[in-house]
């Protein structure tokens, strides 16, 4: 009897414990998770787990959710972040009224280091008690939900509600504007340390909303402001639209942002970190060696940081001097201004008479508004941005207005704060003027209209008596006819991109020492590179196109509207341009390590770019390409990527160049035509060669040529092995023969992940395949990179260039 009594007792023991490790993802109120048993919950899918954890270096506890099965924890939530356990006592429970409890046992006596207080969301006792069968769920977006029984939709509470330092796809950052609920990131107070620290992002909705990253109660950053459709030129991850898909909600009810991965198999988060940095990363489940990809930070330029340019003026990221006044303002302090110091801001160069009825608004557009607006009206009590005009001018501290549709009217007193040009996107703003600086600056218009006139008489005249005096003289005549056009035409160059920065060439000259030879970069296929110091210390980069340069004037305003319009971090920056005479010259910022194919051909140089270097080359590339396609405002085909124009700064990284060539796509269109074939053989596709058709696959096909360079060291122009066959040919010939690994340069196989260079291998020669159709796209690519998802297997390529000589690789046109 004594034996059948202890075998029912030790069967009991043994389902308790059983039933207990046996936890999935749900968790009834007669379960508990328990630190020191070392229970957990799984989401369904396997991509989440709830457990407890110890972060980095610290010995003490919390209970979090974080990703399951990838080599580095990264935790999403976490419970207790404020009050840590100190040993392993730590248990979960849910109780019969749907409260989450988090207890810890000291000196025998269980303490509540935690609740979610679940039943006071609900309301009153009636509703509490129609709580039955409450259960917890782990579910597989990673939301930790309690529920009334495993088959109910609602929740009772969810994590989602109650957000870290991550926004995860279908967290919500904002209000509810019923009940005055906000959700909103607080970034940990270290790596070790989940509480909370300095740094909050939230949404802001005193006037139009926006999007405020704060230190403490310092602004540090702001997105666009809401106008109805977008924040300005940021809909927080619109950056990134190829992996995410953003989303804005703004009504009587609730005004939040969130946002949805592209792909349902990829997870994504964006991430407040104790440096106070926003990044966005992308992440593949269920994959070995996988691992969190940074695809970028929210903060871009050096007219993020809040303020950067003081009161009353305007941050360009691509003008040499960064901060201007607006119009009708001058800098407070000249001084600072000179020193580049520009906190103090500018005033207005004529005060604001509110006796002085005679006033009128000028009209900026393109940039990020002020901030600190008010609103004065909503969408169904004002019509039109008249309306608005009319209530700015009815308050004699109004100083600014705008009409965001389906928003309503913004208005701004005082000091206008915080402003950024943005080259696309962005709102317009109406600051208000005293009417005789509206008159002046037409009047001012009208004069250069009248001297602009009288020039061209001038010209005219003294063009028609060099034609009557020298008229037996037809060559000399017709050498002053295309001068003459050429300056006309590099004058219209000039109105047509007034808004671009212009610097004096005296400057250009002073740094460059004459353009002298010792500062001489090198040479490309349209002229001549210098190092430059710029009188701030700058360093610059100056392209000098004189007349004799293959780069016409056609070229050169292409690259100028081009890339001025550009911002990322994997393309050169254009910092100005500079027309003197027939010269005209591009200033770039300068990259210390040249451009790629200076160190990767090099057999001693190239010892510098190791295999992680080069796979970040690659991504970097990749990233930058995907912007060009699918993320700028212009949907850009560069048309002629090469190692040549990737140059590379200080770290590096990449930074793709040389826009001369580019072609703006319209949003419609797939595929275009040219009679003019220009680019670079070795490096161009097949349908661009023969056919004079190019797309954003025929950079896909230059991009897999540069990946199958960097990862071999060798060119794909003038390569040639044994058997005299092309680079691209011999990696196709070492893939069927599975030796693709005798395609990785000699100087990194130490450093060398091989998995990684052979998937490389497999997406380069996926890129080159001879049809359209069957070339990846490059968001698709930069997944390829960045993740194991499966790849397609390569087909032959068929198009490639037998025994061409270096002089053979330069643009033909």
């Amino acid at each position: 009897m004594k034996m059948k009594m202890f075998f029912i007792f030790f069967i009991y023991i043994i389902s308790i414990l059983h039933f207990s490790a046996a936890v999935d993802d749900t968790l009834a109120t007669n379960q508990t998770l328990s630190d020191d048993g070392g229970t957990m919950l799984v989401s369904a899918s396997q991509t989440f787990v709830l457990g407890f954890f110890s972060p980095g270096s610290s010995r003490n506890r919390y209970l979090g959710i974080w990703v399951r099965n990838e080599p580095e924890r990264t935790v999403v939530w976490v419970a207790n972040n404020n009050n840590p356990i100190p040993d392993f006592s730590g248990v979960l429970r849910l109780t019969p009224t749907g409260d989450l409890i988090i207890s810890s046992t000291k000196n025998q006596v269980a303490n509540i280091v935690w609740r979610s207080n679940s039943s006071a969301l609900i309301g009153s006792s009636s509703s509490r008690a129609g709580i039955k069968n409450p259960v917890l769920q782990l579910l597989d977006n990673g939301n930790l939900v309690v529920k009334n029984g495993i088959g109910d939709s609602g929740f009772i509470w969810q994590s989602f509600d109650y957000p870290g330092d991550t926004l995860l796809p279908g967290m919500k950052i904002g209000w509810n504007l019923k009940t005055k609920e906000e959700w909103y990131l607080r970034s940990w107070r270290s790596q070790n340390d989940p509480s909370k620290g300095d740094f909050t992002f939230r949404l802001d909705l005193l006037g139009l909303p926006t999007g405020i990253l704060r230190k403490g109660s310092t602004v540090l950053f702001r997105t666009g402001t809401w106008d109805g459709s977008k924040l300005g030129q940021y809909t927080f991850a619109d950056l990134y639209m190829s992996v995410i898909k953003s989303n804005f909600v703004y009504n009587d009810e609730t005004a939040y942002y969130d946002f949805q991965c592209v792909e349902s198999s990829t997870i994504s988060r964006l991430v407040v970190n104790e440096t106070g940095q926003i990044t966005i990363s992308i992440w593949r489940p269920h994959k070995k060696n996988s691992g969190w990809f940074v695809i970028g930070p929210i903060q871009v330029d050096h007219c993020d940081p809040y303020g950067t340019c003081g009161n009353n003026s305007l941050c360009n990221p691509n003008s040499p001097s960064l901060c201007e006044c607006l119009d009708g303002f001058k800098p407070r302090s000249p001084l600072e201004w000179q020193s580049l110091q520009w906190s103090s801001g500018c005033v207005r160069r004529i005060p604001l008479n509110c006796s002085d009825e005679a006033q009128g608004f000028r009209k900026l557009s393109g940039i990020r508004l002020p901030d600190s607006s008010r609103m004065v009206g909503n969408r169904t009590s004002m019509r039109s941005s008249t309306d608005c005009e009319k209530v700015c001018l009815g308050n004699c501290s109004c100083s600014a207005y705008a009409w965001a549709e389906g928003v309503g009217c913004a208005v701004w007193h005082g000091d206008l704060q915080d402003m950024r040009l943005f080259y696309t996107g962005g709102q317009d703003l109406f600051i208000r003027m005293p009417a005789s600086q509206l008159i002046g600056a037409s009047k001012k218009g009208k004069h250069r209209r009248v001297l602009i006139a009288s020039s061209v008489l001038i010209i005219t005249g003294l063009f028609l008596l060099a034609i009557t005096t020298w008229y037996g003289c037809h060559a000399m005549a017709a050498r002053r006819k295309r001068r003459v056009i050429r300056r006309e035409e590099s004058l219209a160059l000039l109105r047509d991109s007034s808004e671009l920065p212009m610097i004096a060439f005296d400057e250009l000259v002073a740094a460059t020492n004459n353009f002298s030879d010792d500062n001489k970069l090198g040479a490309g296929g349209f002229g001549p590179v210098y190092k430059g110091i710029l009188i701030d210390g700058q360093e610059i980069a100056v392209k000098r196109l004189s007349s004799f340069s293959g780069q016409g004037t056609e070229e050169f305003k292409n690259e100028i509207l081009v890339i001025s319009k550009l911002q990322h971090r994997n393309l050169v920056r254009l910092i100005g341009c500079s027309i003197h005479g027939e010269e005209k010259l591009l200033v770039y910022e300068h990259m210390k390590n040249k451009s790629l194919d200076t160190l990767l051909f090099d057999p001693t140089k190239k010892i510098q770019l190791d295999w992680a270097k080069r796979f970040n080359i690659i991504q970097g590339i990749a990233r930058g390409i995907v912007y060009l396609h699918r993320d700028s405002c212009l949907r850009i085909i560069h048309r002629d990527l090469k190692a040549s124009n990737i140059l590379l700064d200080e770290d590096l990284n990449p930074k793709i160049s040389d826009f001369g060539l580019a072609r703006a796509f319209k949003v419609t269109e797939e595929l275009a035509n040219t009679h003019r074939v220009v680019g670079t053989f070795g490096y161009m596709s097949p349908e661009y060669v023969m056919r004079g058709l190019f797309s954003e696959k025929s950079d896909v096909y230059s991009f897999g040529i540069i990946l199958l360079e960097v990862i071999s060291g060798r060119r794909n122009c003038g390569f040639h092995n044994q058997d005299n066959v092309s680079l691209l040919n011999y990696a196709w010939q070492l893939w069927i023969e599975r030796r693709e690994g005798d395609l990785i340069d000699e100087s990194i196989i130490n450093s060398c992940s091989f998995i990684e260079a052979l998937r490389c291998i497999k997406i380069g020669l996926l890129c080159v395949q001879d049809h359209v159709s069957d070339r990846p796209t490059m968001p698709n690519v930069v997944l390829m990179l960045c993740s194991e998802i499966d790849i397609p297997q390569p087909m032959e390529p068929t198009f490639t260039f037998q025994n061409l000589s270096e002089s053979d690789s330069m643009s033909h046109n």
